[in-house]
């Protein structure tokens, strides 16, 4: 009789703080930080799916340090309570180089030439990557050209034009592993990476001049004199 009796109170005790959670912990305010690839709502649309999605416990213990699949360039997400009715969704993004074309497919690669992602859509932001030799391309493997040191080179440049708000069309490589970026009908040769942060602060005054012009800016012999930078322009 008396483990019953205690083992209904346990119950009761367990359902009313279930209660208590369930109609007391509804989600009305949501914050989203991380995110760059999809907007604040599409993120929240991801996670809020059904109704128990709205209670912020359920949120915070089931994305938990929890890895995502099938959702591009998303690699895991957690959820914190900031109050009963509130969560902030922390966002971990791939960290994403740039992407090629290949057989009709975008491939989306790291710093280390993985390619994490393969898609029939471009997305915005990511710059597109040219003159890279390869044979063969296989989601979750390396890109497999001569030089592998590229690719942190590509996510270094796409990090100091994104720093200094630089809008890039695409990137190229020669033969030679020489860099081009192309702005519109402005064709920028920066060469090797030496200097290469020096390269772009002096390129973000420099395009403004350039807007309307088409021609190539030779860049790949500049140290700390704009007298080492030359426009040829073309019409």
């Amino acid at each position: 009789m008396i483990l019953t009796l205690v083992t209904a109170a346990v119950l009761c005790l367990i359902f009313g703080v279930y209660e208590y959670i369930l109609n007391n912990y509804t989600v009305n305010n949501i914050y989203v930080t991380g995110n760059t690839h999809y907007t604040d709502q599409e993120i929240a649309d991801m996670v809020l799916t059904d109704r128990l999605s709205h209670n912020s416990v359920y949120l915070a213990l089931f994305y938990r340090n929890r890895s995502i699949t099938g959702i591009h360039f998303i690699e895991k997400m957690d959820v914190t309570i900031m109050d009963k009715d509130t969560v902030r969704i922390n966002v971990y993004e791939k960290a994403v180089a740039g992407y090629i074309r290949y057989l009709g497919r975008f491939l989306y690669f790291d710093r280390d030439g993985i390619i994490v992602e393969s898609s029939m859509e471009e997305t915005d932001g990511i710059p597109l990557v040219m003159g890279l030799s390869f044979d063969h391309a296989v989601l979750h493997d390396e890109l497999p050209v001569s030089n592998s040191e590229v690719f942190s080179e590509i996510l270094d440049v796409t990090k100091l034009l994104t720093k200094y708000e630089l809008k890039v069309d695409r990137i190229f490589f020669d033969s030679d592993y020489r860099l081009y970026l192309y702005f519109g009908d402005v064709e920028v040769y920066v060469g090797s990476n030496d200097n290469i942060d020096e390269k772009i602060i002096a390129l973000q005054y420099i395009l403004p001049n350039l807007e309307e012009k088409k021609g190539l800016l030779d860049m790949h012999e500049y140290t700390n004199s704009r007298d080492s930078i030359t426009f040829e322009e073309k019409y």
